[in-house]
C-alpha cells in the first residue's frame, strides 16, 4: 500500500460475504462511504457478494475466485476464527502501509493482538450494544413475556461468544459505536469514555426517497410500519398493544414487515390476528412500504444504531422509536421518541398523530428537510474523520508513556 497524497491508509477485516444482507449490507455501504471520502482501503473479506468502487482492494480470505469455504460446513465460529488468523498473518508483511485497521465482533482477537503489538491503531465495530447488556436485555424481556429463546437464536446467551467479544473489547484501541446509547451501555460497565469513538450508519438515498405527492389527510387513516427481524429485542409486542388502545386502529393499518420466531408469532397471536394488523413477511420492498406509510414503529429495548430508522427518515415516514434510537430521530422534530417498555407512551404518541395530521407533516416536513445529514456517503465522511481521531489519540497516547 504506497501512499497516495495525504489518503488515510485502511486495512478493513470483515470476516462475512461483504455486500450480503444485514451487517454484511451494512460493511458494503461503509466501504461504498469510505471510498467516496477518499480513504486509501484494502479490505479483507471472507467473499464479496457485490462489486465495491474501483480502486478498492478487496483480498478475500475465506474464498477464491467462485471457490468458497462454506460457513455452515466449516461451522461460523470456525470460520471467523479462520477469518481473523489468516489476517493477523498478513498484517505483518504490512508495516508501515497501514494507519489504521477496522475490525469486526468475533473474528478480530488475533487481528488486534498482532496489530498492538506491531503499533498499528485498531478500531473494533460495535454494530449492537454492549454483548452482556444485549443478552441480559433481551433475556429478561422474553422471561417476562413466556417466550423461549431457542438455543440458536442471537440473543441467547452463549458464554464462549461473550467471552471471546469482551476479550476484543479490551484489545481493541478503540470501540466503534454508532449511538450513545451502545456507548452508555459501555461506560456502564466501566469501559473509559474516550476508548468510545462515535460514528453512525446511513440510508441509500436512491432506494429510500420520500413520495413529495403524499399529503397527511385527516379523512383517511394512519398506516403505521415496522419492518425487520421482529423479534422481542425490537419491541412488537410492544408496538401491537399500544395500535390496539389507540383509536387509530378503527380505521388504519399496522403492517409489520419482517420474520418472526414461532414462539414469538404465538403468544401475540391474538393481536396480530386483529382485522387492522398485517403481517406480511420478509420483504424486499421496505423503502416502498415507508413512502406509503405515515409512521414507522421502532420500540426497541436494545439497539446499535437502527438502521431502518434513517431509511424511514430517508423515505418521508415519521419514526415513533424507544430512547434505544435517538442518536438521529429528535423528538418533536422529526420523531417521537418514548422510554424503553412504554405502551402507553407510545400510545399516546400514535393517537397524538392520528389526532393531528398537522403535527405529522410538520415531522414528516422535518425528516425530508435533513434527510442528506443521514447518508451512507455522509457516514462514509464522519467515518473517516473517526480513523483520522483514532490514530491521532493513539500517537498521543505512545508519546505520553514515552514521556513517563
Amino acid at each position: 500500500m504506497t501512499r497516495v497524497g495525504n489518503k488515510l491508509r485502511v486495512l478493513y477485516s470483515f470476516p462475512h460475504k461483504l455486500g450480503a444482507d444485514r451487517i454484511c449490507y451494512t460493511a458494503w455501504q461503509q466501504v461504498n462511504g469510505l471510498a467516496a471520502a477518499g480513504a486509501d482501503l484494502l479490505v479483507f473479506s471472507g467473499a464479496l457478494q457485490r462489486p465495491v468502487p474501483d480502486g478498492v482492494r478487496v483480498k478475500p480470505t475465506l474464498a477464491r475466485g467462485k471457490l468458497r469455504i462454506p460457513y455452515k460446513v466449516l461451522g461460523t465460529m470456525r470460520a471467523l476464527a479462520l477469518h481473523d488468523h489468516i489476517v493477523s498473518r498478513r498484517i505483518e508483511k504490512l508495516v508501515g502501509q497501514i494507519d489504521v485497521i477496522h475490525t469486526w465482533p468475533d473474528a478480530a482477537l488475533r487481528t488486534l493482538k498482532v496489530a498492538a503489538r506491531l503499533g498499528i491503531p485498531t478500531v473494533l465495530e460495535r454494530p449492537n450494544a454492549h454483548t452482556r447488556y444485549a443478552y441480559e436485555s433481551v433475556q429478561k424481556e422474553s422471561k417476562r413475556i413466556g417466550v423461549q429463546l431457542p438455543p440458536d437464536n442471537e440473543y441467547a446467551f452463549k458464554e464462549d461468544v461473550l467471552a471471546r467479544e469482551e476479550e476484543e473489547y479490551q484489545c481493541t484501541d478503540f470501540l466503534l459505536c454508532a449511538s450513545d446509547f451502545a456507548i452508555k451501555t459501555f461506560m456502564d460497565r466501566g469501559f473509559p469514555r474516550q476508548k468510545l469513538l462515535k460514528h453512525g450508519y446511513g440510508f441509500d438515498d436512491q432506494a429510500c426517497f420520500p413520495d413529495l405527492s403524499r399529503v397527511a389527510d385527516p379523512r383517511r387513516g394512519l398506516t403505521m410500519l415496522f419492518a425487520g427481524d421482529a423479534a422481542v429485542r425490537k419491541g412488537v409486542h410492544f408496538a401491537l398493544e399500544a395500535w390496539l388502545k389507540s383509536p387509530a386502529h378503527r380505521d388504519g393499518t399496522f403492517l409489520i414487515a419482517g420474520g418472526m420466531l414461532p414462539a414469538y408469532a404465538e403468544k401475540m397471536s391474538a393481536m396480530l390476528s386483529h382485522p387492522s394488523v398485517k403481517v406480511l413477511g420478509h420483504r424486499k420492498d421496505v423503502p416502498e412500504l415507508m413512502r406509503n406509510s405515515d409512521l414507522f414503529i421502532l420500540p426497541s429495548i436494545e439497539e446499535g444504531f437502527g438502521l431502518v430508522c434513517v431509511e424511514a427518515i430517508g423515505s418521508g415516514c415519521v419514526p415513533l422509536v424507544s430512547e434505544a434510537c435517538t442518536d438521529v430521530c429528535r423528538h418533536m422534530q422529526n420523531a417521537l421518541v418514548h422510554p424503553i417498555g412504554d405502551v402507553a407512551a407510545i400510545e399516546r404518541h400514535i393517537t397524538l398523530l392520528y389526532e393531528n395530521r398537522a403535527l405529522l407533516a410538520q415531522l414528516r416536513s422535518e425528516c425530508i428537510r435533513t434527510a442528506w445529514r443521514y447518508t451512507w456517503t455522509a457516514a462514509g465522511r464522519r467515518l473517516l474523520e473517526v480513523y483520522r481521531e483514532a490514530v491521532s489519540l493513539k500517537k498521543a497516547s505512545g508519546a505520553a508513556v514515552l514521556q513517563t
